[in-house]
């Protein structure tokens, strides 16, 4: 591969034995799609994320985060059903949406009238006992927003849950779906849905609030319902996500935690911070 690529160096490690950056200039486009291949070849059979993109503008000044599976290692549908005793009935719809084989937006309809009745005031039990941060969430926040970033969450849970992820994560703002209730219960959930349309549009609005075109910007999720955010930010990241969204993302994140968005731009571990 290097007698393809012109100018490459040596590795420069961001972090010893964990993350590392290899630069060059391509010889040709034919060369750059045949390096490419032989990463795709090389990381096929061993544990190791990686993506190739412009040294030039790749520290972001935005990130728009799922947040189900992605800022949190669970789905809090599952979590609540799991308690109103129905957990594989529900955790098989959320797969199949997340997959891409159902219409997300029917999909959430059909899960929450499966727990039309659930008492609100065990939101909070779900929230205090099975709701987990992933691994490097708080330094991937805090680090950017160090660096003068913003940090939003949009997802097609529920606000109960986002806004408490999101002040225990370190976003600055956060967006999600809203229940509707009747005696202190959920009855459904409100018009209009946060699906992968409103997450577009929020990456895209976010962007144009601060000033910034979308090649500054970073996604992330996991779903069928975050590929198009994906797709048009500067950096959209597949991360431990669903087949259909690994395949069509520009970058994937298979084996590391979330500090591995840092890494892709170009920050180094002494670089991390661990609260903003």
């Amino acid at each position: 591969m290097r007698g393809a690529l012109d100018a490459a160096r040596d590795a420069y490690w961001l972090a010893p034995g964990q993350a590392c950056d290899i630069s060059f200039r391509p010889a040709s486009a034919a060369a750059l799609s045949d390096a490419r291949a032989v990463v795709e070849r090389v990381a096929s059979t061993l544990p190791v994320d990686w993506a190739i993109q412009e040294v030039e503008g790749r520290r972001k000044m935005l990130l728009v985060a799922d947040m189900d599976s992605t800022i949190i290692q669970q789905e809090c549908l599952d979590e609540i059903a799991v308690l109103a005793g129905i957990g594989p009935q529900i955790a098989a719809i959320t797969e199949r949406a997340m997959r891409g084989e159902l219409d997300f937006e029917s999909a959430l309809r059909e899960r929450v009238g499966l727990l039309k009745g659930f008492p609100l005031a065990r939101l909070q039990e779900v929230l205090e006992t099975s709701i987990t941060l992933t691994p490097g969430a708080t330094q991937l926040t805090a680090t950017m927003r160090s660096h003068g970033g913003r940090c939003v969450l949009v997802s097609g849970g529920f606000t109960f849950f986002t806004g408490a992820v999101a002040k225990l994560a370190g976003f600055n703002t956060h967006f999600g779906n809203s229940f509707l209730t009747e005696n202190d219960a959920m009855t459904g959930v409100a018009d209009p849905i946060l699906g992968k349309d409103a997450k577009l549009a929020t990456l895209k609005a976010e962007a144009q609030g601060q000033g910034i075109g979308l090649s500054e910007t970073m996604a992330v999720g996991d779903g069928a319902n975050d590929l198009d955010m994906l797709k048009a930010a500067g950096l959209g990241v597949a991360f431990h996500a669903k087949p259909i969204v690994a395949r069509e993302a520009a970058a994937r994140v298979d084996h590391g935690d979330l500090t591995s968005l840092l890494y892709l731009q170009g920050y180094r571990q002494q670089d991390f911070v661990d609260r903003f």
